[in-house]
């Protein structure tokens, strides 16, 4: 879960990082009004979800309470990357010297938190990151033990961020790190960190996203929520009950039982050159009403042009599974091809009660992978209703 900039400051502020003056404002009025105790140049800020705010239009420099005001009208309302912008985060404005980036993530590879920072702030961390590595010192960190206060400053060290301030950015590292822990957050970054002709560190940018697997013990967090400001498609699954994530930019749907199974099927129908449109795991049983949700939060992005299902049946049945699917696609229109691979228990009767069906079955999951692929590419269009007279059966190497 994604909370808004001025949110995260305000968590700042109270992990002692230091954050520039201001507050959010609904109307171009309250803005002047804030531009006015401040008495001081400020930025104005279109408080949204998205980043490349300031690229967009989105973030406006005012030196009079008056520009405050015009800046805010010509944000508020404004259409960024989807998502309409309802307050502004009106603060002081920085004098910047240098601007530095300081980020704490999880790496899931190494199943550990990870610790960066970078003398090259002020831009996309992830170019820096894929052009100029070196740039970005890196540290990972024991779960047991934290951030431990030589690990702090020698990851500032090897940045190169200067002697005069390795004080301050060890400070703000291990309030970052503690803020982290403390709120369950997967990221927790300052981009950029900015350095001000005084030399005085101040986080100019706040970006905090929280594990929502950890709300349930985060009550102040969730309530922050808000589903207007997520993907339309999440959102509603989310209604659902559903765990989906859409991937942009895909074309094939996949549902699956289980989340490490549904990420290697990802991987798989990459890895036969498609795209992958979603995560979807509906978890230990395939009841029709289940199955009837899932494809229709699927088949909701209009990028989809298949979708593959990949169910093991361990406790789960196979044959319950494949009644739920044609119990629930026997009252949809779809108009995509399905491929359905089942393995486990019951596997054979499973495929059995598939038959006669516009469901495609499939034995692997490399083959299953493979077909619906195929058929994407060919641009398969599948009989109006899938309970059409006949199937086909897509077979390969046990996957």
């Amino acid at each position: 879960m994604k909370i808004h900039e001025y949110q995260a400051k305000e968590l700042f502020a109270r992990y002692k990082i230091p954050v520039p003056s201001g507050r959010v404002a609904c109307t171009a009025e309250q803005a002047r009004a804030i531009a006015c105790e401040l008495g001081r140049p400020v930025a104005v800020k279109a408080q949204v979800h998205v980043g490349g705010r300031g690229k967009a239009g989105g973030i406006r420099l005012a030196t009079t309470a008056e520009e405050a005001q015009t800046a805010a009208q010509a944000i508020l309302g404004m259409n960024l990357k989807g998502l309409t912008v309802q307050r502004v985060l009106v603060e002081e404005a920085c004098d910047i010297a240098q601007e530095y980036y300081v980020g704490i993530t999880v790496d899931r590879s190494a199943r550990q938190d990870v610790a960066m920072v970078s003398s090259v702030g002020g831009v996309d961390i992830e170019e820096v990151s894929a052009q100029t590595p070196q740039k970005i010192a890196k540290l990972h960190l024991d779960p047991l033990y934290g951030l431990l206060d030589f690990q702090a400053r020698l990851l500032v060290g090897q940045a190169g961020l200067p002697g005069s301030v390795g004080q301050q950015a060890v400070a703000i590292l291990k309030q970052l790190y503690k803020l982290r822990r403390d709120c369950d957050a997967s990221l927790a970054e300052i981009n950029p960190l900015v350095l001000t002709p005084e030399g005085r560190l101040v986080a100019a940018d706040a970006k905090i996203n929280v594990d929502d697997n950890a709300l349930f013990r985060q009550e102040e967090l969730a309530a922050l929520r808000e589903e207007q400001e997520e993907d339309p498609i999440e959102a509603e699954a989310h209604r659902r009950g559903i765990t989906y994530v859409r991937l942009l930019g895909g074309d094939v749907g996949v549902i699956g039982n289980g989340a490490g199974l549904v990420m290697t099927t990802l991987d798989v129908v990459q890895r036969e050159g498609g795209r992958p449109a979603n995560f979807l795991d509906i978890g230990g049983g395939a009841k029709a009403e289940l199955v009837a949700n899932a494809l229709e939060i699927v088949l909701m992005d209009p990028g989809v042009k298949g979708v593959l299902f990949n169910i093991f049946g361990g406790i789960t049945r196979c044959d319950e599974v494949a009644h739920g699917i044609r119990q629930a696609t026997s009252g949809m229109s779809i108009r995509v091809p399905i491929v359905i691979r089942l393995t486990g228990t019951r596997e054979q009767e499973g495929r059995k009660l598939l038959e006669g069906s516009a469901l495609i079955s499939a034995e692997s999951m490399d083959s299953a992978a493979r077909e619906i692929v195929k058929l994407v590419r060919q641009g398969h269009v599948a009989p109006a209703a899938v309970t059409a007279e006949r199937g086909a059966t897509a077979s390969g190497h046990s996957g």
